[in-house]
């Protein structure tokens, strides 16, 4: 879940305060031996109340969430009722998905009123998004008009969406207003608005056409009319599009915010770099996690804290499929075991062969499924991408080829004696070479088109292409180096 950005940076506080606003002086730093973390984890153990709540406020709410998902329920009831629904706010929004819940559940409907109504917009809908539908129900009811509205506004669009991540406290001005206008206008909202570091200029129908910077604002007289310093908006995404394609703009362009729009072109709201750098935080970790052949959608509670269950039920479909799978492996094996039997010494390359086109048939899926996820290439891009790996394949696979077939022809007859007369070390390296250029060649297209064929029938290249590039080149090396070695060795 996002985190609670929460307030203005440090520059606009200072641009509003002659405004109304006061400077801060800068926190002062903590001894070693007084540092809270550590009074709060006393006051927790002795049930101390009065400490806990002073100890509590002055460590940063990511900790106190992750400290939060480490305690057992009796201490986290402890914990939750004494600092209260002000100070929770902020914690809850940063708690894993699972525990969100739970921790609501410690708070009297009228605590509950509190802190559903300062969690930002973006953070409430997340909550709305992972807790079961009877505590929808209850939670929404405890909300208040306009809280109701922009949630059941931002629930329309689905959770892993821009419109489903971004926030709608944004700073708002329009084109036909002066600079001092402007600035009476942020000054009311500064304190709901996700940041002011860029302000969007919007029309009398609220769609975007252009925004300013604040510091723009802060060196231009009072009666400089906006549209005077203002910049295009060329960089926005549709609320529809998927989050990653956000979390992309955003560090393509190197943008601070990105805004959020409709169809119509109207300003929705916002997504921040925190927010693109925690997207792309779960899609590399979603990615990963397919790529090693786990189902089912990532738990944000921590390793430790995940139930075996839950681990058990997200990695055993795979194995269990591409156990039956491999049995391919061991048909070939049987199939050839008369060949193997007439040249043992076929044995001890047979790994490596199958290994190869493993390997490199991962490398080119790694590539294309990374490409993909960066927008570089499409399914439209096909024929091209089979050629490039197609090539890339041979070159590699001749490599390999050669530095194997030399090791057979020039070394191997020295370590390996007792192969019985007649035996051929060159044909044996002709079949090695033969075979695993023809093997590392397949794989390698292989691994690049399993991700765009996933692709085409809308499924996912991550999950589809590892798991089962692995089984398929498997089969396919044995079937490969076999053949090649009856054929060479005239093994019949």
């Amino acid at each position: 879940m996002p985190a609670r950005k929460g307030g203005v940076p440090h520059c606009v506080l200072v641009f509003l305060a002659p405004l109304g606003a006061a400077a801060h002086s800068p926190p002062v730093v903590e001894e070693l031996e007084d540092n809270p973390m550590t009074e709060l984890l006393r006051a927790l153990d002795a049930a101390d109340c009065s400490a806990l709540l002073a100890a509590a406020e002055d460590v940063h709410y990511a900790d106190l969430a992750h400290l939060y998902e480490n305690l057992d329920d009796e201490k986290r009831d402890l914990f939750l009722k004494t600092i209260g629904p002000e100070l929770a706010t902020d914690l809850v929004a940063e708690l894993p998905y699972p525990l969100i819940e739970g921790a609501l559940n410690h708070f009297k409907p009228a605590q509950l009123r509190v802190l559903l109504g300062n969690l930002s917009d973006d953070d409430r809908v997340d909550v709305f998004q992972v807790v079961s539908e009877e505590a929808q129900v209850r939670f929404f009811s405890l909300l208040g008009p306009r809280d109701k509205e922009l949630t059941r506004n931002l629930l329309k669009y689905e959770e892993d969406t821009a419109g489903g991540r971004m926030t709608t406290h944004v700073g708002r001005i329009t084109a036909d207003m002066t600079v001092k206008q402007a600035i009476t206008v942020l000054r009311r909202d500064k304190d709901d608005a996700e940041t002011l570091a860029r302000i969007f200029v919007v029309d009398e129908q609220g769609r975007l056409v252009g925004k300013v910077r604040l510091r723009d604002l802060a060196f231009s007289t009072w009666d400089t009319p906006v549209h005077d310093i203002m910049e295009p908006a060329d960089e926005y995404i549709l609320a529809s599009a998927d989050q990653e394609e956000a979390a992309r703009t955003l560090s393509k362009y190197d943008l601070i915010v990105l805004p959020v729009v409709d169809e119509f072109h109207h300003l929705l709201g916002v997504l921040t770099y925190d927010d693109a750098l925690e997207i792309l935080q779960e899609e590399s970790t979603e990615d990963f996690e397919k790529l090693s052949g786990i189902a089912g959608e990532q738990s944000e509670v921590s390793y430790l804290n995940t139930s075996v269950t839950l681990q058990y039920r997200r990695r055993v479909s795979w194995l269990v499929g591409l156990a039956f799978v491999s049995i391919g492996s061991g048909y070939v094996m049987y199939r050839f075991s008369r060949e193997l039997e007439a040249a043992r010494l076929l044995t001890l390359f047979l790994p490596m062969v199958v290994a190869a086109g493993g390997n490199s048939g991962g490398q080119a899926a790694t590539m294309v499924i990374r490409a993909m996820a960066l927008g570089e290439i499409s399914t439209g891009n096909a024929m091209k991408i089979a050629w490039k790996e197609a090539r890339t394949g041979l070159f590699l696979g001749l490599t390999v080829g050669l530095a194997m077939a030399a090791f057979i022809g020039l070394i191997l007859p020295h370590l390996q004696r007792d192969t019985g007369a007649g035996f051929d070390f060159i044909q044996l390296a002709l079949a090695v070479f033969v075979a695993l250029t023809v093997q590392v060649l397949s794989a390698t297209v292989l691994g690049a088109m399993l991700p765009i064929c996933a692709k085409t029938f809308n499924l996912d290249p991550a999950v589809v292409s590892a798991p089962s590039l692995a089984s398929t080149v498997d089969v396919s090396g044995m079937m490969i180096y076999f053949t090649t070695a009856v054929a060479i060795l005239r093994l019949h």
